[in-house]
């Protein structure tokens, strides 16, 4: 291979402490990670990686000393310390820049997630996209589904199903019988959900990972856990969608931190103009584009009608809610119109 091929290996953590406890704990969670990192024992002696270490971890004990210093800001700084850690310990921390202030023992699993994640380095930012029905009906779970089956096809990806109204992402995949967590275990976490953590615990089928509720009764889940769930999804898969509900907070948070939003679209003249009242309420958070369901479409005249660009059409397709029911999920066969016009959309959108 050519040398200028080969993968530049990922800096290692930085670790500022002389407390030699604390040092042994870190380093033991360092190991478990798979990772070696740079220790400093002195404020002064981390200021030669500070800017470029992927993670910062700094103990409790120098934390004044790099106060008095004022290290330049930056992200992916963690003020670490053993449980009871005094209240000018979060002084420090904020004058840090510090994402959090963590305490062991308690912390340690997720700052295992943290350590672990800065040996895989730094990865291309994931395609996220969230898809809601312009009017009831119009089918935008069956076509969030189809996106994170065709993406699944050609490296990890991730379902987020945030609508608590809709049929289920299980449900039209055929995966509601897999173990694997739910929202309720996600709600009950504290701090950083970690990408490796998300990862291996959702239920998971030819690459695609799905996060929805339990078996009965559901709520919206809380807008905390869609945040950490999002970007935990996007640290740890390439493409991720997001089935969102048509209105409500968690959609309203959801739509700024996504890179785009489809609305799909029966074209009748009630889903036009249910659409139009869609389309409006998110003109101002991200891009938009329009999934039409329906034959003999005019795609200028629904463009106009709707404020918002169509971006594919998509006919009727016979089967379809048979395959669902029978558990076969919406793409039994990779010539369907749903499966052909799925690809198109992830091509479009990855080149936009």
């Amino acid at each position: 291979m050519d040398a200028s091929m080969t993968p530049t290996p990922p800096l290692p953590a930085l670790i500022v402490t002389r407390d030699e406890r604390l040092l042994d704990e870190l380093l033991r969670l360092a190991a478990a990670a798979g990772a070696v990192p740079e220790v400093a024992s002195d404020a002064g002696g981390s200021l030669r990686s500070w800017r470029v270490a992927p993670l910062v971890l700094v103990g409790t004990d120098l934390a004044p000393d790099l106060v008095r210093l004022g290290p330049p800001p930056r992200a992916g700084v963690h003020l670490v310390g053993w449980a009871g850690i005094a209240d000018e310990a979060f002084r420090h921390a904020v004058a840090l820049g510090a994402e959090q202030v963590s305490e062991l023992p308690g912390s340690d699993a997720w700052l295992l997630e943290l350590l672990a994640e800065s040996v895989d380095g730094p990865t291309a930012p994931a395609l996220t996209v969230g898809v809601l029905g312009g009017s009831g009906g119009a089918g935008a779970t069956t076509f969030a589904c189809a996106l994170g089956l065709v993406a699944a096809a050609s490296g990890p990806a991730c379902l987020l199903d945030t609508d608590p109204c809709g049929p289920g992402v299980d449900r039209v995949l055929g995966f509601d019988r897999l173990d694997g967590a739910r929202w309720e275990a996600l709600e009950q976490t504290t701090g950083r959900v970690g990408a490796r953590s998300l990862r291996e615990t959702l239920p998971r089928r030819h690459g695609l990972g799905v996060l929805t509720w339990a078996a009965g009764p559901r709520s919206a889940p809380q807008p905390f856990a869609v945040r950490e769930a999002l970007a935990a999804a996007g640290r740890g898969h390439p493409t991720v969608v997001v089935d969102l509900a048509r209105s409500g907070p968690v959609t309203e948070d959801a739509v700024g931190r996504l890179g785009h939003v489809l609305v799909v679209v029966r074209p009748t003249l009630p889903g036009l103009a249910a659409a139009s009242r869609q389309v409006a309420t998110l003109r101002d958070s991200t891009s938009v584009g329009l999934v039409v369901r329906g034959d003999r479409v005019d795609d200028r005249a629904v463009s106009r009608v709707v404020r918002a660009p169509v971006i594919a059409t998509m006919p009727d397709q016979r089967g379809l809610d048979e395959a669902i029911d029978l558990g076969r999920g919406p793409l039994w066969t990779r010539r369907s119109m749903l499966s052909r016009t799925a690809t198109s959309v992830l091509r479009d959108l990855r080149t936009a």
